[in-house]
């Protein structure tokens, strides 16, 4: 598949001339804004699975799947819901792979997704406020909520006997929700937050922001942050007076970008990012590496995993109508069935042309609930020598 340089807010990466049969999928992520340095290679990773439906040419009797690229920026939810319009309106597509910050993906799912009836699947909106969204059965993601993140964290500050934590956290929904997870959870479990302060992003200076943290105390700082943004900042101002040494680093701080630009200070600080040990987990990284880029970087195998879901859905469906695949996403995610993971996709094309149910697992161990919300698995990581070093899943 030919891929254009992105230009613009959309971009168009064809896999040959469009025609009455052909498949629109639209991809939007945040290709500028505080997690650009990891979208590319999200992008990426829905377009592996797109690319393996493609060499199989079986897609709805030999249908090809054409990608429209899109800028949610991450952050503006006006710019994100005229990307997503454009997308659905001018260049009608049947599905979209996104968004990923969750301020622009709410957005996206009430201006766009469900007036115009087309499913949507993030692959990293994590906010649990979606968890309540009204969605018309539109909206899936394959990245765990917040809720779950927060349980997650509160568990390993105990772990590692961290008794205080001050938070900020990026003032969004996201970040908003992520504070207030942690902060419940690891109270409920008799820790102490000394504080949980926003800040925003695209400031010059935090040395504010840094002196209200470092006035309230606390073990470490827990930086509910972006890893291109404010929470990058707050961390430098935070090293640079001395204020706190050691930071929790939640999902939306887990990049190269950040190690790069802080080097050893960071050392010794610790977080969270979506992962397993699964099979799925393995082929996935063999995968990327083929392709040339990075399967480690945050949200990769979800967004395999949120291309994949859409396009055997609609295979189960022998349509590419939202309307009537949309049924299908938590059939073909969820047992029973014969497990499919990275690199199965033709194969799961025959099985379910032949009437078999299939069990996608995919490279993050998919598992939908509730009103398609990932089960979800997470990776706990140290910053070692100026690397991410894993230390379990759980």
């Amino acid at each position: 598949m030919k891929k254009l340089l992105l230009a613009g807010t959309a971009t168009l990466a064809l896999t040959g001339a469009a025609s009455a049969e052909d498949v629109k999928l639209g991809i939007i992520l945040g290709f500028t804004g505080p997690l650009e340095s990891i979208t590319p290679n999200m992008a990426s990773g829905a377009e592996l699975a797109i690319n393996e439906v493609n060499e199989a040419g079986t897609l709805l009797e030999g249908s090809k799947v054409t990608v429209v690229r899109a800028d949610s920026t991450c952050v503006d939810a006006a710019a994100a819901t005229a990307a997503a319009e454009r997308l659905v309106t001018s260049d009608k597509v049947q599905g979209i792979m996104g968004a990923d910050c969750s301020g622009v993906t709410g957005a996206v799912l009430q201006n766009v997704a469900r007036p115009n009836g087309v499913v949507m699947i993030s692959p990293s909106a994590t906010s649990p406020a979606l968890s309540e969204a009204e969605d018309d059965g539109l909206f899936f993601r394959t990245a765990p909520s917040d809720a779950r993140q927060g349980e997650v964290i509160a568990e390993i500050l105990n772990e590692r006997d961290i008794g205080s934590v001050a938070i900020t956290y990026t003032n969004n929904d996201y970040g908003k929700g992520l504070a207030d997870s942690i902060q419940q959870t690891f109270e409920k479990a008799g820790g102490k937050v000394t504080i949980s302060a926003a800040h925003e992003d695209g400031k010059a200076d935090y040395s504010a922001e840094v002196a209200a943290l470092a006035a309230a105390g606390g073990d470490m700082l827990v930086v509910a942050g972006y890893v291109d943004q404010g929470g990058k900042g707050v961390i430098q101002a935070a090293l640079d007076t001395g204020a706190f040494e050691t930071f929790f680093l939640p999902d939306g701080m887990y990049g190269e970008a950040l190690v790069e630009a802080i080097g050893s200070p960071l050392d010794g600080s610790f977080g969270t990012v979506p992962g397993t040990d699964s099979e799925g987990a393995t082929k996935i990284l063999d995968m990327a590496k083929e392709a040339g880029f990075d399967g480690t970087s945050s949200y990769v195998g979800e967004s395999y995993d949120a291309a994949s879901l859409i396009l055997l859905a609609m295979q189960a469906a022998g349509s590419a109508a939202p309307a009537d695949y949309k049924s299908k996403i938590e059939e073909v995610a969820n047992a029973p069935g014969e497990k499919v993971y990275p690199g199965d996709l033709a194969k799961a094309i025959e099985l379910l042309k032949a009437g078999t149910d299939i069990d996608y697992v995919g490279a993050t161990n998919v598992e939908l609930i509730g009103p398609g919300e990932s089960a979800g698995s997470f990776r706990e990581y140290t910053v070692k020598d100026g690397k991410f070093e894993t230390d379990r899943f759980r």
